[in-house]
């Protein structure tokens, strides 16, 4: 049997992920967490086989709580489930110690294949992903890497989450709220953002987030 904590700050993304794990028999889901520090304690409780795994949480993020679950219990393997698909995102979860990386419109077969995977010390990336991977490999051959690529691991996760909602339209007001965080925090967020974007206004910052693939341009 194989025993999986999902960690997820959003509750309707753990209920789905709990969903398609229980339609295997051979998997049982023993915890859930909604932030990166619980998912930390859960583990060191309960040692499970695998940790699915959200990258942008409060508390820890994903990377912060891969870090400390590989070396509190190396044999737990990670399984990354985003809907970013940044090289930044995809390359620091790797190195943190993630097995698997999946991107969260993948479909629902993908993630227990995820699973078999990393439990039988195998390395699972989402079709797309290993696409990202694969031209990483390519422009670091040539030595390629154009523009602002390599510029948003300046950011901290909870400033590219940010500047995903501010990118998509959302206010000060509306962030703070979501968040939980006061709008002078939000628009110092914003000041730090746009300053390390390299960007002067809303229109390249939003054509940034979409060059970065935080947000889509097609809505």
């Amino acid at each position: 049997m194989l025993r999986v904590v999902i960690a997820d700050d959003h509750t309707i993304v753990r209920e789905g992920i709990r969903m398609i794990l229980n339609r295997s028999p051979e998997v049982t889901v023993v915890a859930e967490a909604s932030n990166g520090l619980e998912v930390v304690s859960l583990v060191e409780k309960l040692a499970p086989d695998v940790v699915v795994m959200d990258v942008i949480m409060p508390e820890a993020d994903g990377i912060e709580a891969a870090l400390k679950i590989k070396k509190m219990s190396p044999g737990t393997e990670i399984v990354a489930l985003s809907m970013y698909s940044d090289r930044y995102f995809i390359t620091e979860m790797l190195k943190a110690g993630a097995k698997g990386f999946l991107l969260k419109d993948c479909a629902s077969t993908e993630l227990l294949e995820a699973l078999y995977a990393v439990r039988n010390g195998e390395v699972y990336l989402g079709p797309s992903v290993s696409e990202i991977v694969a031209k990483m490999y390519v422009d670091a051959v040539h030595g390629s890497v154009k523009g602002k690529t390599a510029e948003l691991s300046e950011l901290s996760p909870r400033e590219i989450e940010i500047a995903r909602m501010l990118a998509e339209g959302f206010t000060n007001n509306e962030i703070a709220e979501k968040l939980h965080l006061s709008v002078k925090t939000i628009g110092t967020h914003r000041q730090n953002i746009m300053k390390k974007a390299g960007v002067r206004n809303m229109a390249e910052l939003t054509k940034y987030a979409i060059y970065k693939g935080l947000i889509s341009a097609v809505k």
